[in-house]
């Protein structure tokens, strides 16, 4: 009996424990349920101005659109500048900027007032991540205003860039009239000096390729007056030779002739004083004498 009097109040202590721990955790459970809830609401709700914002967007740019149209059909070409470029054009182009820089900060204004509205309760009583998401609208905010701050002075620095460049122009205009004119003239002048020279180096390299020409036909007709009298003088020669061959020929048959000559008249002679002796013509024949001789 001591035994379980001096265990039940500490069975008593871990029942009270058990009890708060399940208090916590259900308690713990609800917040997480109720921030879930409101991460929700405050997605679709975020979804819903992301929508609205693509929807406004969407119908300023097709106004945008539709004013430039007409802009571009009711605005004529009113004037136009040294460098050929139309002043209406650049000033529509300007109230078309202004225009949008106008829309956006109407868009930013919406914008930051907004998540005010919607969060108007205390930041010290938000949850962690409520504080997160304030401060990460609150850089977005703050990158939106500096983006806008950069653009107006970029702007601005660009009107008066133009404007100051436009100043300048009308007074320096004859100025620059006489300074182009001076530099057409001085390139002109430059063209024609690069244009003669061109024309010389051509007339020299024709009068070069001319004088190489003739140069080689020279060196060729030579080479060729060379080569005819290396053949008239062999011809010469061959004709000397057949010449010399001829006078040969004709030697060998005067001899020929000589000689049959000779041998002609011989065989005359000869056949004559056959006839002579046959005939007895000359005392060629020998006489013959017929006598008796005495008996004794």
């Amino acid at each position: 009996m001591g035994r379980s009097r001096s265990r039940s109040p500490s069975r008593t202590k871990h029942t009270k424990s058990s009890k708060h721990s399940k208090k916590r955790s259900r308690s713990r459970s609800r917040d997480k349920e109720r921030a879930k809830k409101r991460s929700k609401s405050r997605e679709a709700k975020r979804n819903r101005r992301r929508e609205s914002r693509s929807r406004s967007r969407s119908t300023t740019a097709s106004a945008t659109r539709r004013e430039r149209e007409r802009e571009r059909a009711a605005s004529p070409p009113e004037r136009i500048d040294i460098f050929g470029r139309t002043l209406s054009k650049r000033s529509a182009l300007d109230e078309k900027q202004k225009k949008e820089e106008e829309e956006k900060k109407v868009e930013f204004e919406r914008q930051r007032k907004m998540p005010n509205s919607v969060m108007s309760f205390p930041v010290a009583s938000l949850p962690v991540w409520s504080k997160v998401a304030t401060t990460s609208t609150n850089s977005r905010q703050q990158e939106i205003e500096e983006k806008l701050i950069e653009e107006e002075t970029a702007r601005r620095v660009e009107e008066l860039v133009a404007k100051r460049v436009e100043e300048e122009l009308e007074k320096r205009k004859d100025e620059i009239e006489r300074e182009v004119l001076r530099r057409v003239e001085e390139a002109k002048r430059i063209m024609e000096r690069q244009l003669l020279e061109e024309l010389e180096r051509q007339r020299q390299a024709e009068l070069a390729t001319q004088k190489a020409r003739e140069e080689e036909e020279n060196s060729k007709r030579k080479e060729l007056e060379k080569i005819l009298e290396e053949n008239n003088r062999k011809i010469a020669d061959a004709q000397a030779r057949l010449a010399e061959d001829q006078l040969r020929i004709v030697e060998e048959q005067r001899k020929i002739h000589e000689e049959r000559m000779k041998l002609e008249q011989e065989r005359q002679r000869q056949q004559k004083e056959e006839q002579k002796m046959i005939l007895g013509k000359g005392k060629s024949r020998p006489k013959l004498s017929f006598s008796l001789k005495a008996t004794e």
